[in-house]
């Protein structure tokens, strides 16, 4: 079964087109990155892919496990096991990550009719994942990003990803602001999310993240479309030379 299938996929903001009639297959098991100039439309991609408002899908669909998801609102594809990792993470004053990351894992469990985690055991859990990706346990005490660095926001959207445990992780310039040191744990979380069950969109400007999560497939996105596809040698290629030869 394929997990993500998006389907000559037009997409307008404001009466602007910025996606072309894009098509994409991710199977289960598979890290596709997502490279490009500035404006060729990855974010736009991410932010459909979750369900974001304002973005009007003017022709093409939207697959997720051979269902059609272009009708469910951003909780909706959640639940169906979608996750988007923010380009530039928000901050929630009042909210603690505590409170946010249980309160996720409850609206999971209740439209799964699955049975709501144990705190006790969901504290231990949590602690264990922040302790893997350098994360401070007294941030779990804090609002939601607030006060945090970039390279801690980045590593929260991780912890996230680590403990919701979603079929399709689209991650959105994780790698932007981010230090050497910082990109290495980031790298490290990614890569212990990954396996033969689910997939993951990396959207990306550099190839740097790419040696560290290394995808089996690199598309080249310009102009709202999808203009070159390959291995990770064309991502090598892309540093080289920069998206001039292709677009």
């Amino acid at each position: 079964m394929t997990l993500l299938e998006v389907k000559d996929l037009s997409v307008s903001v404001a009466d602007n087109a910025i996606l072309k009639g894009l098509n994409l297959v991710v199977n289960p098991g598979e890290v596709h990155a997502i490279m490009g100039p500035n404006g060729s439309g990855k974010s736009t991609l991410a932010n459909v892919l979750a369900g974001k408002p304002d973005y009007q899908v003017t022709s093409g669909s939207i697959w997720l496990n051979d269902s059609n998801i272009e009708d469910l609102e951003p909780h909706e594809r959640a639940h169906a096991g979608i996750f988007l990792a923010f380009q530039y993470p928000v901050e929630v004053p009042g909210v603690s990550n505590m409170e946010f990351l249980k309160a996720s894992l409850d609206c999971l469990a209740k439209a799964r009719d699955e049975p709501q985690p144990n705190a006790g055991a969901f504290l231990k859990r949590v602690r264990k994942i922040a302790q893997t990706l350098d994360l401070n346990p007294e941030f779990l005490k804090r609002g939601v990003n607030e006060g945090f660095s970039g390279g801690e926001k980045k590593r929260n959207e991780i912890l996230q990803l680590l403990l919701l445990e979603p079929q399709l992780a689209v991650l959105d310039e994780t790698d932007s602001g981010l230090d050497i040191d910082a990109l290495q744990v980031v790298a490290q979380g990614v890569n212990s999310y990954r396996n033969e069950n689910n997939g993951v969109v990396l959207i990306t400007h550099y190839q740097r993240l790419l040696e560290y999560i290394v995808p089996d497939y690199v598309h080249v996105l310009a102009d709202g479309k999808i203009v070159q596809s390959g291995d990770k040698g064309l991502a090598q290629e892309l540093e080289k030379k920069g998206y001039a030869w292709l677009t």
